[in-house]
């Protein structure tokens, strides 16, 4: 069992959570991942790791309320548990020696994710520009995290609710027209996101990492349901992953194998609203 030290609510769609797993928080590296089960009904779901304190032995999770799982893990409370945690699962992100300028962008909840790898990056002393974006200002996560563990921090919103108005690739393209050289990028976020981010890159010849969130099961590369095209080869995000070579990934193929549960997501968000609407009344 492991148990829940800390709760907080970042935005209405998503939670932190700090868990006790003194043995995974021992190993773990920015850029891998966890799976969780909630109880023995309870399906395993994959979730990239927030962070982690060796010294007193907890790891931290962000999550978006999407499914029925992640749903049932909001739910729980401090001072509760979940039946499992297992990892670190996958592999660390790792840089060139060579490296000493890099922009980190996260999309959504994505930048759950970026922030780990801005935090270390920039604790080894690199360089590291952060670019975040969201839809709007009401859902905006770790904005001060992001300033304190980074060289420069450009927030944006689609809607310029709050920071620059426009997309993460109209602010990186601006940088990089300005006469800024990055010696690599690292984008994490929604599909569409990294594939846009990807493409902008690759005109400008800047190698670019992305962590790819794919379907999976077992997270021991023995299901194959987290397998990914890259570079015209199958991989496998769990054991390979999940960084890859951003300018070599199938994004279409990764999104159409992401939808496949759309549908019932959607009636799982259904059925949660009805449910709290029940409990208001």
């Amino acid at each position: 069992m492991f148990r829940i030290v800390r709760k907080k609510e970042l935005n209405p769609s998503v939670t932190l959570m700090e868990l006790e797993a003194p043995y995974i928080a021992a190993k773990a590296k920015p850029g891998q991942f966890v799976i969780f089960r909630v109880d023995e009904q309870g399906e395993r779901v994959p979730l990239t790791l927030a962070g982690c304190d060796p010294e007193k032995g907890t790891v931290t999770l962000i999550f978006q309320l999407v499914g029925r799982s992640t749903q049932k893990l909001a739910a729980r409370e401090e001072g509760e548990s979940i039946l499992d945690l297992v990892g670190p699962l996958g592999l660390p992100t790792t840089l060139p020696e060579s490296v000493k300028r890099i922009c980190v962008i996260g999309g959504g909840v994505g930048c759950a994710i970026a922030y780990p790898q801005a935090k270390a990056f920039h604790a080894q002393g690199l360089h590291v520009d952060v670019i975040a974006g969201f839809r709007s200002k009401d859902i905006v996560i770790l904005e001060e995290e992001f300033r304190s563990h980074s060289s420069e921090l450009i927030l944006c919103t689609d809607d310029g609710s709050y920071g620059q108005k426009g997309f993460v690739t109209d602010a990186l393209k601006a940088r990089i027209e300005s006469g800024i050289q990055y010696d690599a990028v690292i984008a994490i976020g929604p599909i569409p996101m990294m594939k846009f981010v990807c493409l902008l890159t690759k005109e400008y010849g800047i190698p670019t990492i992305v962590s790819l969130n794919p379907i999976m099961v077992d997270g021991t590369g023995m299901c194959g349901g987290c397998r990914v095209t890259v570079d015209g080869r199958v991989r496998y995000a769990c054991v390979e992953g999940p960084d890859f070579d951003g300018h070599l990934v199938d994004f279409d193929e990764l999104m159409r194998r992401n939808n496949t549960f759309r549908e019932r997501e959607a009636e799982c968000r259904m059925m949660r609203a009805a449910e709290q609407a029940a409990n208001r009344r």
